[in-house]
């Protein structure tokens, strides 16, 4: 019993120091890329949550938890989160374009971009990159020329 408890401590420590690393490292790759604070929260959370989930298997593990037991408690949860981002297919997919948008978007706040589509083109600037959206001003005023910087 001493040593679960003495292994529970010791993840609890080593969650406790990852858990403030893998902020301020998410935190200072935000500040670096120009970020929005409140999607580097985001950010911030949503891998935070993962690695709670994953010290709670390793806690369940020293517990004595058997195998089995896990793979039946993680697999009926999976199954009605599956059935429910399924349904909000779009949530997931945001989800998942969030973090690869801010760990490899190229651009920032204030960039000029260029979307184009099979009959539209947009010229703008980005004003805001969220976790569910980017918001480019661009002119819809006919004859008004939007020189991209060089």
């Amino acid at each position: 019993m001493m040593v679960q408890i003495g292994l529970i401590a010791l993840l609890l420590v080593v969650y406790v120091i990852l858990s403030r690393f893998l902020k301020s490292s998410v935190a200072l790759l935000g500040r670096s890329k120009s970020a929005n604070e409140v999607r580097i929260t985001y950010v911030s959370k949503m891998l935070n949550l993962g690695f709670t989930a994953v010290f709670v298997l390793l806690v369940c593990l020293v517990l004595g938890i058997g195998y089995g037991q896990l793979a039946i408690f993680f697999s009926s949860v999976f199954a009605v989160v599956g059935v429910a981002l399924f349904a909000q297919w779009s949530i997931l997919s945001n989800i998942t374009a969030s973090l690869i948008i801010f760990f490899g978007f190229p651009y920032r706040v204030g960039d000029w971009v260029k979307v184009v589509d099979k009959d539209d083109e947009i010229l703008g600037q980005i004003l805001e990159i969220s976790s569910f959206h980017v918001i480019i001003h661009h002119s819809s005023v006919v004859g008004r020329r939007c020189d991209l910087p060089q």
